[in-house]
């Protein structure tokens, strides 16, 4: 039960975008995609999701990508997209119950209720969308997902979340929570793939890296084998140094507790 992509080809058009990528990832690990902009993250976890055809093979928990339902896919994984746009003026309870209309938990009175306050938003259920800040829809957006797939792990397999810069939108203290969701539901069993451009935060929650530059994969395994001088450097282009202080004692931020603070 995991997921395996061969061969795979994914392009617009004449443009081509990932050529012959070959990657894994497994239930129980988070799986983080790094690499400089234009390198195809997106593209791959789209390809993933089921939301972009392909040359290749993609099969998730034994299941073709390429030839699923629908309906079969939503079971399986749940999608958080780069950005999510609105037309109309949805409560945040009714946005989250799209995630329950797609999985297969439709008959949970109270998971939308659940799910927000799992992100940190409860009592947030009838605010409008729009009035929301955009790290709050980010996470109303998170609570759809995760009501989709409650339960990292069932008697038919584990369940996926691919999540597409999931923290873009967020202060360091709201990162760290939807990471530690994402971490938690890989630890209870389940999958997670997950597009990140802070290498910072993908040292201290990811358990298996993926580096892709030109949409080929440079590297892949664990972050303290893969996240190297030499293999960051040539991904994005620039000298790059792993663990080495700025010069003239210039202060960084590092969230070495690598979690959020308790509820109060």
């Amino acid at each position: 039960m995991t997921l395996a992509i061969r061969n795979l080809t994914v392009g617009y058009g004449r443009k081509t975008v990932i050529q012959d990528l070959d990657a894994d990832a497994v239930p129980g690990a988070l799986t983080a995609i790094v690499g400089p902009n234009g390198s195809g993250k997106s593209t791959l976890i789209k390809a993933i999701s089921g939301d972009l055809t392909f040359d290749g093979h993609i099969t998730l928990n034994g299941t073709d990508v390429a030839t699923a339902q629908p309906w079969h896919l939503a079971g399986l994984r749940g999608v958080l997209p780069q950005a999510s746009t609105l037309a109309f003026p949805f409560h945040a309870i009714e946005v989250v119950r799209i995630g329950l209309s797609a999985g297969p938990d439709a008959d949970h009175e109270h998971r939308a209720e659940a799910a927000l306050a799992r992100v940190g938003l409860a009592g947030y259920a009838n605010r409008y969308y729009q009035e929301l800040s955009g790290g709050e829809q980010q996470r109303v957006q998170l609570a759809r997902v995760l009501a989709q797939v409650w339960s990292p792990g069932t008697a038919d397999g584990p369940r996926w979340l691919m999540l597409d810069e999931p923290v873009s939108n967020l202060d360091i203290a709201h990162q760290l929570q939807v990471m530690t969701i994402a971490r938690n539901f890989a630890r209870a069993g389940g999958g997670v793939v997950a597009v990140m451009h802070d290498l910072n935060l993908t040292a201290l929650f990811a358990d298996h890296v993926l580096v892709m530059a030109e949409g080929q994969l440079l590297a892949a395994g664990h972050p303290i084998d893969v996240m190297t001088d030499e293999v960051l450097s040539h991904a994005y282009g620039c000298h790059l140094r792993v663990n080495t202080a700025p010069p003239d004692a210039v202060p960084y931020i590092l969230p070495h507790c690598a979690a959020p603070h308790a509820a109060e």
